[in-house]
């Protein structure tokens, strides 16, 4: 089959950005739409909790089949497929009738959100230079910020009129964007120049690959804990700061909207920074760096008592806790050759992912039992873990170019 024209890096990265903030634009409406579902169809706190916990376990099911997938068919094509997916379940989730049927839908959904950021950031690492790749996959990290503020902003505005059901088809509108944008698009080079290797290695090959010695092992290890431990942190928060700030501080879902929007302000400031910084020096101690202010600040945040000051440290807090999700695109595409990339992206962040699907689960039992203000302070010991990683476990290196050769 006669290959399209490449992807450019520009196309390429517009192409990454959109969709995953389509992924975090779905994420954000369904946090602020969980009040209204439970009331329309008589959920609990736990099964609310569970439509965001599926849709993410979905997400791992997606990755894992998506990016074999994409390693050998090509990242266009597959990213292409995985929105109509993502599109056809979201469309009907308007029409749930109950809690079953939605959570059938939001767990099929998440499959197709599932791809998203590893088969991104793998035609990323392939369209860009290797010593610009940090920022270049900080740039896809703050796409997902794009569609979380969008979401912020227009979701308390048209959820009193439209309803949770017509803002899942507003939730197609990005969607339908990602999709004519990737129309036409060709396979980056980096992937071109070694597709019949793609073509050639098995689903399982390809897994043990993640897993082909100790170092290897490690490494995969080291980069599923930062990977868990960043989307616990980020949807525990990030699903439940509506609800905390309404219940300490009687916040209307506009005034509550505001409030996140500042911290994913926050959120998108600490992923540009740490892109940048890593392209410059050590991956590795820019983790560290961030991971130790994400203790320092998820406590000190947990404890405030005024509005105002929760606004200016709610981003400085996000700034830290989500501002790392700019080093995992690159930390991933530099560990694993390109036949493998993909596979790696997203089995290694979508079961992180679908780790992290319990945050607001956890939390939500947490705050039931204790209250919100313990069960965020809890969030800072995770990223104790975190750094244990870094030290111990993590690959140093960086920057390296697509190859075929050993991982290490």
């Amino acid at each position: 089959m006669q290959q399209k024209k490449g992807v450019t890096p520009g196309k390429a990265m517009l192409a990454a950005i959109s969709g995953y903030a389509m992924d975090g634009f779905d994420l954000l409406i369904l946090g602020f739409m969980l009040p209204a579902i439970s009331l329309s169809l008589a959920l609990d706190p736990s099964q609310a909790g569970s439509l965001v916990t599926w849709t993410l376990i979905g997400a791992v099911i997606g990755g894992v089949v998506f990016g074999h997938l994409s390693d050998k068919l090509g990242r266009i094509r597959v990213l292409t497929f995985t929105i109509l997916m993502f599109s056809v379940f979201t469309g009907l989730c308007a029409f749930a009738q109950g809690y079953w049927d939605l959570l059938a839908y939001r767990t099929l959904a998440g499959v197709g959100l599932g791809g998203e950021f590893g088969i991104g950031m793998a035609l990323i690492a392939e369209a860009w230079p290797a010593n610009k790749r940090n920022r270049a996959s900080a740039w896809v990290g703050i796409g997902w910020q794009l569609g979380v503020l969008l979401a912020a902003f227009i979701t308390p505005l048209l959820l009193t009129y439209i309803g949770w059901r017509g803002m899942f088809l507003v939730g197609l509108l990005p969607a339908a964007a990602s999709f004519f944008i990737r129309r036409g698009l060709g396979e980056p080079e980096g992937f071109t120049r070694h597709v019949d290797v793609h073509q050639g290695l098995s689903f399982a090959a390809r897994l043990k690959l993640l897993c082909k010695d100790a170092a290897t092992t490690k490494a995969s290890l080291g980069i599923f804990i930062l990977c868990s431990v960043q989307n616990f942190g980020y949807y525990g928060l990030m699903i439940w700061m509506p609800a905390y700030l309404s219940s300490r501080f009687g916040f209307s879902l506009t005034k509550s909207g505001l409030w996140t929007a500042v911290t994913v302000v926050g959120m998108t400031l600490g992923i540009w920074l740490f892109g940048m910084l890593a392209d410059r020096f050590a991956r590795w101690k820019i983790f560290l760096l961030y991971q130790a202010g994400a203790v320092v600040m998820v406590v000190a945040y947990a404890q405030l008592r005024d509005p105002m000051m929760m606004l200016f440290a709610g981003a400085v807090m996000g700034m830290f806790v989500n501002g790392m999700i700019g080093g995992y695109g690159a930390l991933i595409s530099d560990t694993y050759p390109v036949q493998v990339r993909a596979t790696a992206q997203n089995v290694l962040f979508n079961l992180g992912r679908g780790v992290g699907g319990f945050g607001p689960l956890v939390i939500g039992l947490l705050a039931m039992q204790f209250s919100f203000t313990a069960a965020i302070t809890l969030l800072a010991l995770i990223y104790l873990l975190d750094i244990f990683a870094t030290l111990f476990l993590l690959p140093k290196k960086q920057g390296s170019e697509d190859t075929l050769g050993a991982i290490g």
